[in-house]
């Protein structure tokens, strides 16, 4: 009871940091925030995939499998077994890394197409109360947005809040390819917002691979947008402990193995962490392989990464950290007891990454907010044009 007692004070200490420093809507989100249910097995219709011998041999376990093994299976098949499949399994076959791209954006739109058809039955459907009818109208509605021409879905999966990864770019040509993790409430539904599209996955994709291209227009660029996890909702709980990031670790490495299968850019994909994102950096880190070059992993409004230095994360990557000084994340205590909190601030002079400069960029969100330092450098980084990247000054004294 005493250590149950002792858990919630310190849970009340390490949110309440934050409320005070953004009380309106962050002392909101505290309230109303719940524990989550993370998603860590395949997606509905694996188990029917699983039980299917009609090629003559077992489909590749969704859990299981890796990429390597997925991407010689689909190339064994003929191009009419693999349209069965697809039309069978589109959830199965659009979350299947190592599966080719094209075949997944297929896969994903039947499979967006389908949860938007049952949205609307769902939201026409009088014997539902009120609140049930308007989620699906707001679900069908977030799906209708991901069907629209051209865009390229490389994960979709429905259940709770949904999950989805968007690419932007050409993928299969790309020379530099850079995957953005995000933090708290990303989902289905904010996934891509129109009113401010810097708060959002798909909007903070697109500023960078539109900055890259600025850069460098003779450079292939693409950027995958992950909202492939279950993120914390607001201040609660989740957010000070490392347990959706625990789960989503896994998850990340799949994607990443997958792309080393599907795409052949010149490094390594980069990965741009934001907030609690970058908890999940954090535990993947140590599992990245460096045979085939070191990962960039740029940290930005981070909480922590569950370490206290770089070293810990292994020799395959590189750490870039930033913090402008109006994000309220740099008043939540840098620490980690008893699983809660997220250990030393990347930025810190002690941590050992390269301390860029963020310039301009204002609040939680604006890093990415055109004409700032940090999407510069940002973009610098995903090039891989180092010597372009400008560094925090060291504090004085």
């Amino acid at each position: 009871m005493r250590r149950r007692r002792w858990k919630r004070v310190l849970i009340g200490a390490f949110a309440g940091c934050a409320v005070l420093v953004d009380a309106g809507a962050a002392a909101a989100q505290a309230a109303a925030s719940t524990e989550q249910v993370a998603i860590a097995t395949p997606p509905a219709g694996s188990a029917a995939w699983l039980q299917d011998h009609s090629l003559g041999r077992a489909l590749p376990n969704p859990a299981t499998a890796s990429a390597g093994a997925v991407a010689g299976f689909f190339a064994s098949l003929t191009p009419a077994e693999t349209t069965r499949l697809l039309a069978e399994y589109p959830l199965v076959v659009g979350n299947l890394d190592g599966a080719p791209l094209n075949l997944r954006y297929r896969a994903n739109r039947a499979a967006l197409s389908a949860e938007r058809e049952n949205a609307l039955a769902r939201a026409a459907d009088p014997s539902l109360d009120v609140d049930t009818r308007a989620l699906a109208v707001s679900r069908a509605n977030d799906c209708g947005h991901l069907l629209a021409p051209g865009r390229q879905i490389l994960a979709f999966d429905p259940r709770g809040r949904g999950l989805v990864s968007e690419v932007f770019g050409d993928l299969a040509t790309a020379q530099r390819v850079s995957v953005l993790v995000p933090g708290s409430d990303a989902d289905l539904g904010h996934h891509d917002q129109a009113a401010e599209p810097l708060r959002s996955p798909a909007g903070m994709a697109r500023a960078l691979l539109a900055e890259a291209e600025r850069q460098a227009p003779e450079t292939r660029t693409a950027v995958v947008a992950w909202t492939g996890y279950v993120t914390p909702s607001g201040l609660g709980p989740d957010a000070v402990t490392s347990r959706l990031a625990d789960v989503a670790a896994p998850r990340l490495e799949r994607l990443l193995d997958g792309l080393e299968e599907t795409t052949s850019p010149d490094a390594p994909p980069a990965l741009f962490c934001h907030s609690y994102g970058s908890v999940v950096c954090g535990v993947t880190a140590p599992h990245l392989p460096h045979a085939t070059g070191t990962t960039d992993l740029v940290v930005f409004g981070s909480p922590g990464m569950g370490v206290q230095s770089a070293a810990e994360l292994g020799p395959g990557v590189q750490v870039w950290a930033t913090r402008n000084p109006t994000d309220w994340i740099g008043n939540v205590p840098y620490l980690e007891v008893g699983g809660l909190g997220h250990g030393a601030d990347p930025t810190g002079s002690g941590f050992g990454a390269q301390d860029v400069s963020s310039t301009g960029a204002a609040g939680h969100n604006g890093y990415l907010t055109p004409g700032t330092e940090s999407l510069r450098n940002f973009a610098a980084i995903a090039l891989g044009r180092y010597r372009s990247v400008s560094l925090q000054p060291p504090a004085a004294g």
